[in-house]
């Protein structure tokens, strides 16, 4: 059975700032510095209030479980994608090449009464590989959250700058 996370990220900054530092890519390659992966690749397209975002990074798997580091070997490669449909609603894909999964879901920022932002990240987790597909999708779960949690972070000491 797929697994859904959710994670709020309350920042201090209106949408409009928020949107602003989704799409810039020194950002998201602050974020992969802060999560130690071994290389990333971003690139970014933004056409008025939409855009394009595609994260290409290499992780090591250190720390992971032995019968999921059999799936995905040492090091495993991760293209997350965001289509922004507009400045506060974004459809994010998840694959890692060649493995047998995938995590689809959405970004969206809301503006609150005191003039931030929420940002809610919204993913299922969906393992294709019978009797180790529950475990694995609440390993890639706990992993996604860690990255989101990463991102935070490194979010809010951006818009603090």
């Amino acid at each position: 059975m797929p697994k859904t996370i959710s994670y709020e990220m309350a920042y201090d900054a209106p949408v409009e700032k928020v949107a602003a530092m989704l799409a810039d890519p020194t950002f998201r390659e602050d974020v992969c510095a802060y999560q130690r992966v071994i290389k990333a690749d971003v690139s970014i397209d933004v056409d008025g209030e939409t855009k394009q975002v595609r994260i290409d990074q290499v992780q090591e798997t250190k720390g992971v479980p032995s019968f999921a580091k059999k799936i995905v070997g040492d090091e495993t490669n991760i293209v997350q994608e965001e289509s922004w449909t507009s400045l506060t609603h974004g459809d994010v894909t998840v694959t890692i090449p060649g493995k047998p999964g995938e995590m689809t879901g959405t970004a969206v920022l809301e503006p609150t009464a005191d003039g931030g932002t929420v940002e809610t990240v919204t993913l299922t987790v969906k393992v294709k590989i019978p009797l180790v597909a529950g475990k694995l999708e609440g390993l890639i779960g706990d992993l996604l959250l860690k990255a989101l949690q990463a991102e935070y972070k490194v979010g809010r000491d951006y818009l603090s700058a």
